[in-house]
């Protein structure tokens, strides 16, 4: 089994041990994602996989926060926050923008990739580097940028 699942039910128990109601629903709705994933595909998640789902459910987040902002609703913000917090939790740590700006500068070089033709390329070889360490969209867009000069 994946470390990260492991950590991750370890602290379904704890949590329901403290009696954390709200952290406690948060963990199950990772763990429902992740088993949902592995029954879909009929494997088990390795960590990489595992990092990718929790990629997913954060960028869900972001998204419902943003929704949420717009529409006024403050008392759901907070919820969206206190979930994307725990999620945030079983993330690497974010990449900075040099970082970012560097990676993608080794794999266009590894690759070869000449413009905007060869983003699949690139792409390829940068999202298994930077998942769940930073926002896949924007990196796309970062990679576009770089491809088109």
């Amino acid at each position: 089994m994946a470390e990260l699942k492991l950590r991750i039910n370890d602290d379904v128990k704890s949590a329901m041990r403290s009696r954390e109601k709200e952290r406690l629903a948060t963990l199950r709705l990772i763990l429902a994602a992740i088993k949902q994933k592995e029954v879909d595909e009929r494997i088990e998640l390795d960590d990489t996989q595992v990092l990718a789902v929790l990629d997913r459910l954060a960028r869900q987040h972001r998204e419902s926060i943003e929704q949420f902002e717009k529409g006024g609703r403050s008392d759901l913000v907070e919820k969206e926050r206190f979930e994307l917090g725990i999620v945030r939790g079983y993330l690497p740590t974010a990449l900075s923008g040099e970082e970012v700006n560097g990676l993608i500068a080794e794999c266009i070089a590894a690759t070869g990739a000449a413009s905007v033709k060869d983003m699949g390329k690139v792409m390829a070889v940068l999202k298994p580097r930077v998942q769940g360490r930073a926002d896949m969209s924007k990196v796309g867009v970062m990679v576009k940028e770089k491809l088109n000069k």
